[in-house]
């Protein structure tokens, strides 16, 4: 990344989850006999966002594989820290994951503090999907376009809503305060689920989701869509123009959402896991249903992972000396 949905908005991507063979593949050596019960898969955020809504995607498709329940448990607050410490602090046996976004390389920079070492503990296993965010406002907003709004926000700010501290969604707003030179006011919710109730009842008026969870709200009228926030415009709607070709040439700011283990879980686990999910991703029914939501399924391997998310980190240091922004 560089920088309340309904049920009925996610039947599209549980349209496509077919029943994966309850069969075992061949496994690594010392990972054969995982998972034996019950696997927690913490989502940071409240229901109704990309994240939980990624979790429940590869939850299903665990279960189906391993005959066993991968439970999805959100647990939201603090920008995500808050279900992320949990894992932080589960035993390293496979039995305790975590689905984070791209929160995850913010909130050490946000933060004064994290009650757990973003880079030390845990293990990376896979990005799983990647894709733009969308500037989204309240029909009643008199802008059709990034620059009338711009225009609008010098006169009377407004508020922005985000799922939380340090979210992507925050972070989309700060920087294109930062960029616009406007003083947008920050309201920060448990997740994009409440944020997207306050904003679709006007008690808010302008932000900046993912677009798998923002495109439903915005094709059934209840949201008004002004820019899609990737360098480049998305193939899902191509009409619709980039904030960064709307007049603000540096904003860039993409999602993603991955899987985590805590430091120490078995490489063979970490490895049987990517490996499985990599041949979820691949399927052709889920990759198009996610691609048509604007989403890219990735499934990359640990090192990889590891790799982005350690860069990230280190992007998002430099973008904060620049945003000034920090939570106590």
């Amino acid at each position: 990344m560089r920088l309340a949905v309904s049920l009925f908005c996610l039947l599209p991507f549980f349209a496509a989850l077919g029943a994966a063979p309850a069969a075992l593949a061949q496994t690594p050596a010392g990972a054969s006999d995982w998972p034996s019960k019950p696997v927690r898969l913490i989502v940071p955020f409240a229901a109704g966002g990309g994240t939980d809504l990624t979790a429940r995607i590869t939850a299903q498709k665990l279960s189906a594989k391993y005959g066993q329940p991968f439970i999805v448990e959100n647990k939201p607050g603090a920008g995500g820290s808050v279900g992320t410490d949990i894992v932080a602090k589960s035993k390293p046996d496979g039995y305790t994951l975590v689905v984070v976004s791209g929160s995850h390389t913010i909130n050490p920079n946000l933060y004064k503090s994290l009650p757990y070492n973003t880079l030390k503990d845990f293990v990376p296993v896979s990005n799983l999907v990647s894709g733009p965010a969308l500037m989204v406002v309240h029909p009643s907003v008199p802008a059709t376009n990034v620059r009338e709004f711009i225009a609008l926000a010098k006169v009377k700010p407004g508020a922005f809503a985000s799922s939380g501290n340090g979210s992507p969604p925050h972070l989309g707003g700060e920087l294109f305060n930062a960029l616009a030179g406007v003083q947008m006011v920050h309201v920060p919710y448990k997740g994009n689920g409440p944020a997207y109730a306050d904003l679709v009842g006007g008690q808010v008026e302008v932000m900046f989701p993912n677009i798998a969870t923002a495109m439903p709200l915005v094709k059934a009228g209840k949201l008004k869509v002004l820019a899609v926030t990737s360098k480049e415009r998305t193939r899902i709607a191509p009409e619709i123009p980039t904030i960064a070709e709307s007049g603000l040439p540096e904003y860039e700011l993409n999602s993603w959402f991955g899987l985590l283990a805590p430091a120490g879980t078995p490489v063979a686990i970490v490895n049987r896991l990517q490996q499985d999910i990599a041949k979820f991703y691949q399927e052709p029914q889920l990759r198009q249903s996610l691609m048509e939501q604007g989403v890219d399924p990735l499934a990359s391997t640990p090192e990889a992972f590891s790799a982005q998310i350690q860069a990230e980190t280190a992007y998002w240091a430099r973008m904060f000396k620049r945003l000034k922004v920090t939570v106590d």
